[in-house]
């Protein structure tokens, strides 16, 4: 294993494949909208990401109830974590492009950065402030750019607020992991995060049975990989690691989540989305390199 602020091969590869999986949804995303309001997106997905964990732990491998004394972060995880960060995410999407909202979504390193330094008393260099106001210039121009006119664009900021919600979510899994295994963290936070989006129950039972097939099996991919599947890896990887290190990684991301979108739905941002995006990755990119 791991110690301090180094990561070991097993690590590296939950890392990518990850990555991978993460960087796939902004397009799965953009394309369950196809059929799908943003609140019944978001339910679908969690039904089957929370059906797949709940057939794991029944046919291979139990898991322990939380103690009650760690409830309060546990809710606050299913939450923050997965009901508020899924469904501002999918509410930006509807009008943000799949590149430039995994670009913003890219900044989380820089916000779990800080919070691991108030809470888990984790070191950032100094060059951190100049990556956080050349990430949020470039944020700043996604807005800006996704809008079509100097307008700051409502989606770019629902998926920016999505960005500290997991970044403080992070920071939560961290504690969780020093008492759970990384499948019980997530099986916590998706069952909790769940149970919060049954108010959609009633769209999803509308759009479901109208819904085009190549949406549907698009959030059902969604829910089994991206979610289930890279969430377990996730909680793995950040059981061998430190919040910081872990999540400056992400910066690969968007590169990644760019290319898949070309490719799957055939997008492209816009130029000062494009630049902007440029911006907030090479402060991003800035930020990691100052993590000791």
């Amino acid at each position: 294993m791991s110690t301090g602020s180094g990561v070991d091969r097993r690590a590296l590869i939950g890392i990518a494949i990850t990555m991978l999986f993460w960087a796939s949804s902004f397009a799965g995303i953009r394309a369950g909208l196809e059929s799908f309001s943003p609140g019944a997106l978001v339910l679908f997905r969690f039904l089957i990401g929370s059906a797949t964990l709940a057939a794991w732990v029944v046919f291979r491998e139990s898991i322990r109830l939380p103690r009650l004394s760690d409830m309060p972060l546990v809710l606050a995880g299913g939450l923050i974590g997965i009901t508020v960060y899924h469904i501002c995410l999918a509410y930006g999407e509807q009008t943000v492009t799949a590149a430039s909202a995994s670009f913003i979504i890219g900044a989380v390193p820089i916000f779990t950065g800080l919070l691991a330094v108030v809470t888990l008393n984790e070191r950032l260099g100094l060059r951190q402030w100049l990556g956080i106001v050349t990430s949020f210039t470039g944020i700043g121009l996604i807005a800006l750019g996704e809008g079509g006119h100097l307008e700051l664009e409502k989606g770019a900021l629902a998926i920016l607020l999505a960005a500290v919600c997991t970044s403080v979510y992070f920071v939560i899994q961290k504690r969780l992991l020093r008492t759970y295994t990384p499948l019980e963290v997530t099986c916590y936070a998706f069952w909790v995060g769940t149970a919060l989006m049954l108010f959609f129950l009633p769209q999803l039972a509308a759009e479901l049975p109208e819904a085009a097939l190549g949406p549907a099996l698009a959030v059902v991919y969604l829910g089994i990989f991206p979610a289930a599947m890279a969430y377990v890896i996730w909680n793995y990887v950040f059981s061998r690691t430190t919040a910081s290190v872990a999540t400056s990684f992400m910066y690969l991301n968007p590169i990644a989540a760019t290319i898949i979108a070309w490719i799957w739905l055939g997008e492209t941002p816009s130029p000062l989305a494009g630049l902007g995006g440029l911006l907030a990755l090479g402060g991003v990119i800035l930020t990691a390199r100052s993590i000791r």
